[in-house]
């Protein structure tokens, strides 16, 4: 039976600092999911996970796995396996002491400790390897002997802190793909932290986004990538990155450059500026030939032909970004010469409209 895990106004505060590491978490993780904590450094998501695992205290708000009420809880009461960034084996020990070792400690028998050791290694393809020590082994294995040793004391949470950071790029995305699906076998709730919202995006059954301590939004990820909370989601997920700008507001269009954007009208009766912060995904933009009212016009700088698709990256032409590079997704077959013009239009129903004063969502429908 899985079991769901609650923050309740959770709080953070640092000895010797004001400014809360986390402030008033408000997080639900239902029984059985995967959840990702996901956002820049220094926002939280860490310091979030270690409050969980009772490695940090609370200072004010509550913790609760199941119906128990953990938040003074010492870790080894709380039941739970952390999977952490470094694999912390046991070098004089083998792969399958390593995985057995917390059994060993609680003072299970040797029949019960073989038994779910060889399970776990069948689930993680370790069997071949439970006599080696781990200098034997690669990282991605080192990394499953660490994910072993949590499944073995089969916990009612799993906690994992960043834990394919030190894998390299190909190994991390066969990694990724692994853990999720044991994780989804197992059943057995998850929260995994990491700074890369890739990997949030393609292991999460929701994802929680945080900046300086604050949870921004929680949701699945499709829903974050298509109906962003505010700008700072906005910008944040996807890759690449969405466009985002501030622009002057005429007659109910935003100003880029020579260009007379549109904007839904329930967006500009919820404006209370004169300008507005408007943002589109490279996949949003639509290439013009010749000249359009709507179409704004951009300076090719560098294209990058991946084969399936393409990016122009480029200049707005009158007007700037938040990131002084325009992105846009083209046809692969197709790519503007470096140093061409271009105009782009921003398809009516991709279009997301910002508050500049406070970054949050403005209708569009």
């Amino acid at each position: 039976m899985s079991t769901p895990v609650v923050f309740d106004a959770a709080t953070r505060v640092y000895p010797g600092s004001t400014t809360p590491a986390v402030d008033s978490l408000d997080l639900e993780v239902r029984a059985g999911e995967f959840l990702v904590l996901v956002g820049p450094s220094g926002c939280g998501k860490s310091t979030s996970l270690r409050m969980l695992a009772g490695l940090e205290d609370v200072t004010s708000g509550a913790i609760r796995i199941g119906e128990r009420d953990v938040t003074h809880l010492r870790p080894k009461d709380r039941d739970i396996a952390m999977v952490f960034q470094s694999y912390a084996l046991y070098p004089h020990l083998t792969v399958g002491e390593n995985m057995g070792f917390a059994l060993k400690i609680a003072g299970l028998s040797k029949a019960e400790i073989t038994a779910r050791v060889t399970d776990a290694a069948k689930v993680l393809d370790l069997e071949p390897y439970l006599d080696r020590k781990p200098k034997a082994l690669s990282g991605g294995q080192r990394q499953r002997v660490a994910m072993g040793r949590a499944i073995v004391r089969e916990p009612q949470v799993f906690l994992m802190d960043e834990p394919l950071s030190n894998l390299d790029a190909k190994l991390r995305v066969s990694t990724r793909t692994q853990i999720a699906a044991l994780q989804r076998r197992l059943g057995i709730t998850t929260v995994y932290v990491t700074h890369d919202q890739v990997e949030a995006m393609t292991m999460g059954d929701r994802v929680a986004v945080l900046k300086d301590g604050i949870l921004q939004q929680v949701a699945a990820p499709l829903e974050l990538y298509d109906k962003p909370a505010n700008a700072f989601v906005a910008g944040f997920i996807g890759s690449p990155a969405m466009n985002l700008g501030t622009f002057r507001v005429e007659d109910g269009a935003a100003v880029i450059g020579e260009a007379r954007v549109p904007l839904p009208r329930t967006a500009t009766a919820a404006l209370t500026e004169s300008e507005v912060v408007l943002g589109f995904r490279p996949e949003a933009l639509e290439m013009v030939a010749g000249y359009a009212p709507d179409a704004f016009a951009v300076e090719v700088l560098v294209a990058e032909e991946l084969g399936s698709e393409a990016f122009l990256y480029g200049t707005l032409e009158g007007a700037s970004l938040r990131d002084p590079q325009l992105v846009a997704k083209v046809a692969p077959r197709s790519v503007p010469p470096k140093g061409s013009r271009v105009h782009f239009r921003i398809l009516p129903d991709r279009m997301h409209v910002f508050s500049p004063a406070t970054g949050e969502a403005l209708p569009t429908a």
